[in-house]
């Protein structure tokens, strides 16, 4: 069932060359259970991987891969205006807003060309421009590697956070996720508040936008800031927005006015930075190395420009890390995971 010294280059948007020990995919759910079953057999680490674009490999995985690619797509309707939608992980995140906003779904508009799966969308409860899919999530349906049963997870036992969930601590590497539903409605409310959005729809000359329209213009904006992974090697954002103490905040704050300070839902002690921000005001948007660096266009995302290994953007990712500290008084946390 797995493959030996299997090419990770096309399974990571990095587009870094490792080899996995072994490597298999799975597109149900007895693929994935005799899957575990040869790994408890002989065990060795494992990965699951779904679109590989929140992950930095830096050496060669010296276990198990095993790629999801469980699919399906499923609408129930709660009443005339409501329905749960319900979604394989393996399907591809942005092809699934699309579908939803074909269908007449509003809600994850906002979330449009986000790279990655579903299946990754709350594992890091993915947010853009005002809105995080822990906003819209009903449940999600998860493979416990130990029992070889299906659980269920409400949002309250996904215990999400900014860009976190219980999946990425306390149960990590004991589920696999098989199926994640949204519940989402019929009704527009625009979300048009963050980022460039109203300035984008004004571009567009649209003046009373549609679902259609708002991911339109996400669209317009991430493709005119981020890198497409398919030309550049990249994954994406690669630190989170720091979160810090109101103190610090207005200690930056008076040393650089133009600083942009974020209110943090339901905190009166704590202030979130843009970490794109930081970067940039220290330097370092654009800064190149050989064949990797910081985009010219969005500092929060490094990228590869062919050839390039993880460990050298690992390294950059440092540099960054410790120049924003020694600038800023201000720990950066890296959002992609590294491996």
């Amino acid at each position: 069932m797995f493959d030996p010294n299997v090419s990770l280059k096309e399974f990571n948007t990095f587009g870094i060359s490792v080899k996995a020990a072994k490597f298999t995919k799975f597109g149900n759910l007895a693929e994935l259970k005799s899957a575990f079953d040869i790994i408890k057999s002989n065990p060795m680490p494992f990965l699951i991987l779904g679109g590989g674009s929140n992950l930095l490999l830096t050496k060669d995985f010296e276990g198990y891969v095993l790629k999801n690619e469980l699919t399906g797509f499923s609408e129930q309707m709660i009443d005339s205006k409501t329905g749960i939608l319900e979604v394989g992980a393996g399907e591809n995140w942005h092809q699934f807003v699309l579908k939803t906003i074909e269908n007449g779904w509003c809600g994850l508009e906002n979330l449009s060309l986000i790279p990655g799966n579903v299946g990754a969308s709350p594992m890091q409860n993915i947010g853009a421009y005002g809105v995080e899919i822990k906003d819209h999530f009903e449940f999600l349906e998860a493979f416990h590697i130990e029992s070889e049963e299906i659980h269920r997870f409400s949002a309250q036992d996904c215990n999400f956070g900014y860009r976190e969930s219980v999946f990425k601590r306390k149960l990590k590497n004991q589920y696999v996720i098989t199926k994640v539903a949204f519940r989402l409605t019929k009704d527009f409310n625009a979300q048009t508040a963050y980022g460039a959005i109203n300035d984008e729809l004004k571009r567009m000359n649209i003046l009373e936008p549609t679902a259609r329209d708002v991911s339109n213009a996400v669209i317009n904006i991430r493709q005119s800031k981020l890198p497409d992974p398919k030309e550049i090697g990249n994954a994406g954002s690669f630190f989170k927005n720091p979160v810090v103490p109101n103190e610090v905040a207005e200690k930056i704050k008076a040393k650089f006015p133009e600083t942009p300070v974020y209110e943090v839902p339901g905190s009166d002690e704590f202030k979130k930075l843009a970490a794109g921000w930081l970067i940039e005001t220290a330097g370092l948007k654009g800064h190149t190395i050989d064949n990797h660096g910081v985009h010219k266009k969005q500092a929060l995302v490094l990228v590869n420009y062919g050839g390039a290994t993880g460990k050298q953007i690992f390294d950059l990712s440092t540099h960054i890390i410790q120049t924003i500290n020694e600038m800023f008084g201000v720990e950066l946390e890296r959002e992609v995971n590294i491996l």
